[in-house]
């Protein structure tokens, strides 16, 4: 049986623990907290559909508890990995594989990504302070991950499904390998969609094309997508982060085979949703900047693309975590995404 830990079993880890589950793998979850409480005593509900059903499932703070895994799933916000990487060992076997189902730029993007830039085999600084992860963990344990699904926690123990069922695999170096089709195959067997794909850092680069432009916007203004969708200003200036963000994917070879327009039509008809960075300032959460926002602003640096209306985009929303206490800023991060456009050696 197929040994999956989920380390961070928020609203999207409850979600995978409950499907992979149902498809028959050995899953157990590092949580903590009264959501880690629930789960011990009264199990693990899912509300899909109008319908609830629980599970029983194995949830501790503590990694040792588990043991070693084939495949630990990173459910955690990206800035929150790097000060507890030595909390991941005991999860970790020789080929324990690690899937990091967050947002941004993920912190082996580099790896085997043969950009013929200077920061290929290199981590991002923004995500990936030191190189926390590419040294604790190693990049060659890394599967790509894009998620899609929205889903909530509206008490603890209960995970309620909003919408979509696709999370998008992918090998660094495009690879169709036996572990991404065992994961794959599982997740599908729980009822979700898996693609494995040969271009994953595409996807996540139109990913984040939505959450560099819609998420600070919303931060800032409490606005929902529709509502900045439907403002003729609010809409250019979505447009305008876009096209710097694209002009920093393609020059790493990504390919945004979706026009700006229509990717701003997608998240302008979602009616009332609010990115997840507004989501954390109204309830007073750290903010998610750093692998949506800052990451991209240093390797815009890094490969001397300018990049001005995210620039003065993020300085505002850096400001608002500041002021609100929500965001740390790093100095080692503010001279880079501060400094001056200095393309990378080749």
């Amino acid at each position: 049986m197929t040994r999956i830990s989920i380390f961070g079993a928020g609203a999207i880890g409850g979600f995978l623990a409950h499907a992979l589950s149902k498809a028959g793998a050995d899953v157990s979850l590092v949580a903590r907290g009264p959501h880690l409480e629930a789960m011990r005593t009264k199990g693990l509900t899912l509300i899909k559909d109008g319908t609830a059903d629980t599970i029983d499932v194995r949830a501790s703070d503590n990694p040792s508890d588990l043991g070693v895994q084939d495949f630990v799933i990173i459910g955690l916000k990206a800035h929150s990995v790097p000060p507890i990487v030595e909390q991941f060992q005991p999860l970790l076997g020789e080929e324990t594989a690690i899937v990091s189902a967050v947002n941004g730029i993920p912190w082996w993007y580099f790896y085997k990504a043969n950009t013929g830039t200077g920061l290929d085999d290199k981590w991002v600084e923004a995500v990936d302070p030191g190189g926390a992860q590419w040294r604790g963990f190693g990049p060659e344990r890394a599967i790509g991950c894009v998620v899609y699904p929205a889903c909530e926690i509206p008490e603890p123990g209960v995970v309620r499904h909003m919408g979509g069922d696709r999370f998008s695999l992918g090998e660094p170096d495009g690879s169709q390998s036996e572990r991404s089709k065992i994961l794959a195959g599982l997740m599908r067997d729980g009822g979700l969609r898996a693609p494995v794909k040969p271009r994953i850092r595409d996807e996540i680069w139109i990913k984040l094309w939505g959450n560099c432009s819609f998420n600070p916007i919303s931060a800032l203004t409490g606005a929902s997508l529709d509502l900045i969708g439907a403002d003729p200003a609010c809409r250019s200036l979505v447009r305008d982060i876009m096209i710097e963000c694209r002009n920093v994917g393609e020059a790493l070879g990504a390919r945004f085979n979706v026009p700006i327009e229509r990717r701003i039509q997608a998240g302008a008809d979602i009616v009332g949703h609010k990115p997840s960075t507004r989501h954390d300032v109204e309830m007073l959460r750290p903010m998610e900047l750093d692998g949506l926002i800052c990451a991209v602003l240093e390797l815009a640096r890094r490969l001397g693309i300018k990049t001005p209306t995210l620039d003065h985009v993020a300085a505002l929303v850096r400001m608002q975590g500041d002021v609100l206490g929500l965001y740390q800023r790093r100095d080692d991060i503010e001279a880079i995404i501060t400094g001056p456009y200095e393309p990378a050696d080749n």
